[in-house]
């Protein structure tokens, strides 16, 4: 059970880490820096940022990390109300040697009647495909982008700015009783709402973390052009730039180093998954030395290898990372397409770490060793991650801001 959360958050290809991130740490640590840094100026604005940065911040994860599947899964029912398999993969278009659309559709004919007879209704009609998978990919991508760059800010903006004028009216500087819907009001009526930005939905079949990434660009250009003044534009672009590059950059380097780290310090080869390394029935292959491998890395081995032995080791770690999919009789699934590069370095790693693990003295003691440092190495990703986004990203926004600014408070909350 450790492992398995262990290597979820281990994961730089996934969510995990970032919800982890996200609503675990940053989120908090950010709204308590701001209640902080505001409080230099007044409580009355202290308040306001706290309000504005709550709602901000957990509305804005809540869609920014279940936007993109919510808004897929719907869009692939569409797809299949046209009578077509929305996972088949695009990339089979590009024929190549080895896989493509037509290759696939002859190689497994007799084998995966199913499944081919899928990928021939698409071959059919690959321009009415593509558009689906564009429009799933734009939706995606597009939604969740308006929703939290652009309507968020407004609704939150409309909110902050209704209770400013009641407390103006009543000369209380106590918190007022603004529903949510009066803010809606308030953002209807303003004279300042745009919705700018162009957005392309050309590639499909990306990863949820890499339309994230997208997505997190798109919410920079919204929330710039939201913003309630210069200031607040300049300051926005700073934290959610920082924001990006430590979300995105930073981790996937930051696992390298320490693995780098891992191997020089301990002698330890620890690239793999946690996940593998816990595998009993690698253990024992290892000692019995029983691994089979594919010949090469060139991709007529491999394609030959993962066809011909499912059941191999190799095969089932490959799938269980997502390298290749199988279907429930064992056979490879047509529709998916195989990353020959990626699989070829997953080949390498693999070998490295029964060569490693065949060198040691004692080859129970040493996964047990690699395993336990990949742990404290993933652990330690999320600690430095977290606290770049949690801690030193907001404070060097309000350094920042109080370069700009000369003042502590948040500039959208200055008043006119």
């Amino acid at each position: 059970m450790i492992t398995n959360i262990i290597s979820a958050i281990g994961n730089n290809r996934s969510v995990y880490p970032l919800i982890l991130r996200d609503c675990g740490i940053e989120v908090p640590s950010k709204i308590y820096i701001t209640r902080k840094e505001n409080l230099k100026e007044s409580k009355t604005k202290a308040n306001d940022a706290t309000r504005e940065k709550f709602i901000d911040e957990y509305a804005t994860s809540a869609l920014w990390l279940g936007g993109i599947p919510f808004v897929e899964k719907v869009y692939n029912q569409f797809i299949k109300s046209k009578g077509f398999n929305p996972n088949t993969d695009i990339k089979l278009f590009k024929e190549n040697e080895f896989q493509g659309i037509e290759y696939n559709i002859k190689k497994f004919k007799n084998i995966s009647s199913k499944e081919v007879e899928e990928l021939e209704k698409i071959k059919n009609n690959r321009k009415i495909f593509e558009k689906l998978i564009a429009g799933k990919f734009a939706s995606a991508i597009i939604i969740p982008t308006a929703l939290m760059g652009f309507v968020l800010p407004k609704l939150n903006f409309a909110l902050t700015k209704k209770i400013k004028e009641n407390r103006k009216q009543q000369n209380n500087y106590g918190t007022q009783n603004i529903t949510f819907r009066q803010s809606i009001t308030a953002f209807k009526s303003g004279k300042n709402v745009s919705f700018t930005g162009n957005f392309v939905g050309a590639i499909a079949n990306m990863k949820t973390v890499d339309k994230m990434a997208i997505t997190d660009g798109g919410l920079t250009v919204g929330r710039v052009s939201t913003s309630r003044n210069k200031d607040e534009a300049f300051v926005n672009a700073f934290r959610m730039i920082g924001s990006m590059i430590l979300n995105f950059v930073t981790p996937v380097y930051i696992a390298k180093f320490l693995d780098k780290c891992a191997n020089k310090a301990f002698g330890l080869n620890v690239n793999l998954d946690p996940l593998i390394m816990d595998n009993k029935e690698l253990i024992q292959a290892i000692k019995e030395d029983k691994i089979e491998l594919p010949k090469s890395n060139n991709a007529k081995d491999i394609f030959e290898f993962i066809d011909t032995k499912p059941q191999s080791l190799f095969s089932k770690f490959a799938s269980m990372q997502g390298k290749v999919s199988y279907l429930e009789n064992g056979i490879r699934d047509p529709r998916k397409y195989v990353d020959v590069k990626d699989l070829a370095n997953f080949k390498k790693e693999f070998e490295n770490f029964i060569k490693s693990a065949k060198e040691s003295s004692d080859i129970t003691k040493f996964i047990k060793k690699a395993r336990f440092v990949k742990g404290i190495n993933i652990l330690s990703n999320v600690a430095i991650s977290s606290a770049l986004l949690a801690i030193v990203l907001p404070k060097l926004q309000y350094c920042f801001n109080k370069l700009v600014t000369g003042s502590y408070s948040d500039p959208g909350l200055k008043d006119n």
